[in-house]
């Protein structure tokens, strides 16, 4: 836990000294009152002193006072400092997520990403908030109210030391108990939400295959996992609260009763000091009970903060020292020099690929599906990180420079393009959110997006929904291209940019994509080969290798692999 105390406890550190400092008077002025009884009955009682129960009226007013002042202070200063830091911690763990490179998406789901952002940093006011202090403060208070219950009567204090003693050591054993169950809840949690995401996500293919039971079944089972969790969490917190009932308000309480009656009987204590006895008992048993619900809350703060350690101490892309040169306008030579790549150990997907991509050319890359297309273009990409052989741009291994310094100039353009929730206008100026109106509506018309927003009633104002569910596919791919038109990268890669589109659609964005790609280098994904018949170079992959390249009509001239899928196409 060294991280989490660096980034959250030592920074604020003041602030929790300040609050322990209230504890502490708070808890000094609530001994006034057990005291303060001791002389009502002993002195103002007994003997009719008139001048003590004003001096005695008045020391509890003053106390009472204090301890409202304090409350109120450590309350709003230190809630609202908990929530604040809750509140800059999710967008650190934020922050650290997107940093990440991107083979750690593609093995979590986006469900448990959230619930670390949401859920797992909600522990952080346990830790800064009223609770860590109060289980500071209250161990202070307990030690100190200790003392004066020895220097009262050493014996009945002998006694009280026993029951609370035993209840400590159960305490600590539940507490050890607890941390490993909450830092799997947290699991199960992140598990959980992450389907039901996936769930709400996918409600489309769910309902067009009548799999709602199924789903129904798969959430009812983590659920179950998850009562499971909280049942033996509650069955240990059940445990230390009763012990805490019967070991302190119980047998101690009971214990002290029985002595005390029988020291008043004997002459050895008043009535008085056992009064002030059993209130200051009560000040000692009271943090010590609130501790063991406070400790709970912390070792459940500690499990989901190991959870966010986790993630924070993730290297993340940026983190590679190796990557020290910073890139400026680039010109776009992309060259793979004998390039090998897996996802797996010993099993290479890609396989000694090699072939230059001079500055404004257009590559397009073919193959059957699972041949490595894909892969080539996360490599140029700088989505991937070849294990042989090395991606150039302008002569600078891609693995060496400063990744932003790079994607700055870099515009994709996916088959699934992913849209977010908002207004078609928000999502073109995406890459560019200062973009000016006029180049906004080159974006628009050179993608041809004016074509079908002209028949909305707010036009690109219009909200398009979660993953811009209310656009067709044809749509939402216009978008998309939009999109890349208005970034105006160096470099760009089309993976089946066309997929979605009809054929009128798709005549018209070719021209515009034509456009788009002059002077800029392209990497075109394309199973519909009439697309790329303009290509520079066109590079047939098959089993992660370059089995053919050369221009269309080289290609088929050869009547070799290409010149198969082509004429397959061109019956079909």
């Amino acid at each position: 836990m060294g991280e989490v105390f660096r980034r959250i406890i030592w920074p604020k550190r003041g602030m929790l000294l300040f609050g322990l400092i209230l504890i502490l008077l708070r808890s000094g002025a609530s001994v006034v009152l057990p005291k303060a009884t001791q002389y009502l009955i002993d002195d103002v009682v007994t003997k009719g002193d008139i001048d003590m129960l004003k001096k005695v009226v008045l020391a509890i007013l003053i106390s009472i006072i204090v301890q409202a002042g304090a409350s109120f202070t450590l309350t709003r200063i230190l809630s609202v400092q908990a929530q604040k830091l809750i509140s800059e911690l999710r967008v650190q763990v934020q922050k650290k997520i997107l940093s990440l490179p991107i083979n750690y998406f593609d093995s979590t789901k986006s469900g448990a990403l959230v619930s670390r952002i949401m859920t797992d940093v909600e522990g952080v006011r346990n830790l800064v908030g009223t609770g860590f202090v109060q289980l500071i403060g209250g161990t202070i208070t307990a030690i100190v109210v200790l003392v004066l219950l020895i220097n009262m009567n050493a014996n009945l204090t002998a006694f009280v030391f026993v029951p609370v003693v035993v209840f400590g050591l159960i305490a600590m054993k539940a507490f050890g108990y607890l941390r490993p169950i909450f830092r799997k809840r947290g699991k199960l949690n992140a598990e959980v939400t992450g389907r039901l995401t996936e769930t709400l996500n996918g409600v489309r293919v769910i309902k067009g295959f009548g799999a709602e039971e199924q789903e129904i079944k798969t959430f009812e089972t983590g659920v179950e996992e998850l009562y499971q969790n909280v049942k033996k969490t509650l069955t240990a917190t059940a445990l230390v609260t009763s012990s805490a009932t019967f070991l302190l308000a119980g047998i101690a309480s009971t214990g002290i009763l029985g002595i005390g009656g029988y020291y008043i009987i004997q002459g050895s204590m008043t009535s008085g000091e056992l009064f002030a006895f059993i209130g200051l008992l009560a000040l000692m048993i009271a943090p010590i009970v609130q501790m063991s619900n406070i400790g709970s809350q912390i070792t459940e703060a500690f499990a989901g903060l190991d959870r966010t350690e986790e993630i924070m101490l993730t290297a993340s892309e940026e983190d590679d020292e190796t990557r020290t040169e910073e890139l400026g306008t680039i010109h776009g030579d992309i060259k793979f020099d004998n390039v090998s790549f897996a996802y797996e150990e010993d099993d290479d997907v890609l396989k000694n690929i090699s072939f230059d991509a001079p500055a404004g050319s257009v590559i397009a890359l073919v193959g059957s599906s699972g041949s490595g297309k894909s892969t080539i273009a996360g490599l140029a990409a700088t989505f991937l990180n070849p294990r042989e052989g090395k991606v150039t741009v302008d002569g600078t291994d891609l693995s060496k420079i400063k990744l932003k310094s790079f994607r700055r100039q870099l515009g994709v353009v996916l088959q699934d393009d992913f849209l977010f929730e908002g207004t078609i206008r928000q999502n073109i100026l995406f890459p560019r959110p200062n973009a000016s109106e006029e180049q906004l509506q080159e974006a628009v018309k050179a993608a041809y997006v004016n074509e079908f927003t002209d028949r909305f009633e707010k036009g690109l104002d219009t909200v398009i929904g979660e993953r811009g569910v209310k656009l067709s596919g044809g749509q939402r791919q216009r978008l998309a291209i939009a999109r890349a038109i208005l970034a105006d990268p160096r470099v760009l890669i089309l993976d089946e940019a066309t997929s979605n589109l009809d054929t009128e659609s798709e005549a018209l964005i070719q021209s515009s994509l034509s456009e788009l790609m002059k002077g800029r280098t392209t990497l075109v994904i394309a199973h519909r080969l009439s697309t790329i018949k303009k290509a520079d170079q066109i590079l047939v992959i098959e089993k992660g290798k370059i089995a053919e390249r050369g221009n269309h009509d080289e290609l088929i001239a050869k009547e070799g692999r290409y010149y198969q899928l082509y004429t397959y196409q061109a019956r079909i």
